[in-house]
């Protein structure tokens, strides 16, 4: 899922092909859920850019917008799977060797631009899974962060790093007693940190994601907001290219759970272990994160098998642990895994949709998948 170095990626992309461009066409394809959940049309989005010129772009966490030359301006946000191609450039922040990926136009894709100017650009929104969110936000271009959607989310600790500062940190955790790991997941309040990068920065600031926020101590905090801005920058200053990440970072050897010939543990032997937080697999090094205060639940970090029995845990205010067992079996507790519905970066739950049955645009083509 794209999160805040991944926008800010594209963002880059759109600055330096499409600001300063006329829009000679525009075609929007016909979408219910990307468009219509957030009270537009294609139809409305189609029109509204039309002919336009493009004078900017920005970022608030997990959203972006484009700023036209009079409102209103498109807002978005990817949601698990969407993107913004641009014909013959490399926007992707992993690489890919699938033709798919280098077809126009795209499939799956909800709009396509092409602008005026010789030569000319041609950039597609493309999202296969509909969980994107694709709206016009009538307001003066320079007032888009006061209007929903963006004013209902939390300062940006890039755009905002005067505001996400320790002070304010302390004061934030302080004031709420929910896992760490799921305060910084909440959009409401720091906009877009997600899974990995939850996980990278809870493990240079050495915190358990478990842990609640407000049993962590002054020294803790002031970790934590080092390595929040730490994390961000370093993602940010290499536009999400991962190849270009530290080595030294989790995100460079988290990603063997369950595969074969993959161990999951960093460079230094210490092992990298999973469990959920807030709705989501996080990648926890016990040997650097140690749980110092109240913690929602334990989980038994040396057994990693999807199949095998879990050990839990449920602590006490006296800070008894109090085991509590398992109530699904294996294959019921992994059934009930699956069913289970992720929350959306702009807070609002949602099912996964399949794509529909449709032609793409500019040109019918195979079936033939995507990544």
């Amino acid at each position: 899922m794209p999160e805040l170095a991944e926008v800010a990626r594209i963002v880059h992309f759109i600055r330096q092909h499409l600001v300063g461009k006329t829009l000679a066409k525009v075609q929007a394809q016909h979408d219910d859920i990307v468009y219509g959940k957030v009270g537009t049309s294609a139809a409305e989005f189609q029109k509204a850019m039309q002919g336009k010129k493009i004078v900017g772009a920005g970022q608030q966490g997990k959203y972006f917008w484009i700023t036209m030359s009079s409102p209103p301006h498109a807002v978005m946000h990817f949601g698990m799977a969407g993107w913004l191609k641009i014909k013959d450039e490399d926007t992707y922040y992993y690489r890919s060797d699938k033709p798919a990926d280098k077809e126009w136009p795209p499939k799956y894709a909800k709009f396509i631009l092409e602008t005026k100017e010789d030569p000319k650009t041609e950039a597609a929104f493309v999202d296969a899974r509909r969980l994107s969110r694709i709206r016009l936000v009538d307001c003066p271009g320079d007032q888009i962060r006061k209007y929903t959607p963006l004013k209902e989310n939390g300062p940006d600790p890039v755009a905002d790093k005067d505001i996400v500062n320790e002070a304010w940190l302390m004061e934030k955790l302080k004031s709420k007693r929910v896992p760490i790991k799921a305060l910084l997941l909440d959009q409401v309040n720091i906009s877009g940190i997600g899974n990995w990068m939850g996980d990278e920065i809870l493990y240079h600031a050495k915190i358990h994601p478990e842990q609640y926020s407000n049993t962590l101590n002054d020294d803790q905090i002031k970790e934590l907001h080092k390595s929040l801005h730490y994390v961000c920058s370093t993602a940010l200053d290499v536009l999400a290219d991962s190849e270009k990440f530290p080595e030294h970072w989790l995100f460079k050897h988290r990603w063997g759970k369950g595969k074969k010939n993959h161990p999951t543990t960093l460079p230094n032997g210490d092992k990298i272990t999973f469990l959920t937080v807030g709705g989501r697999t996080s990648a926890v090094v016990p040997a650097v994160q140690k749980k110092t205060g109240a913690v929602a639940k334990e989980v038994d970090e040396d057994d990693t098998s999807a199949n095998s029995k879990r050990k839990r845990t449920v602590k006490e205010e006296d800070g008894s642990d109090v085991e509590e067992k398992p109530k699904l079996k294996a294959a019921e507790s992994k059934k009930k895994r699956k069913s289970t519905v992720k929350k959306e970066e702009d807070n609002e739950e949602e099912k996964e949709v399949k794509p529909p049955v449709e032609a793409p645009i500019g040109r019918r083509r195979s079936t033939r998948s995507r990544k």
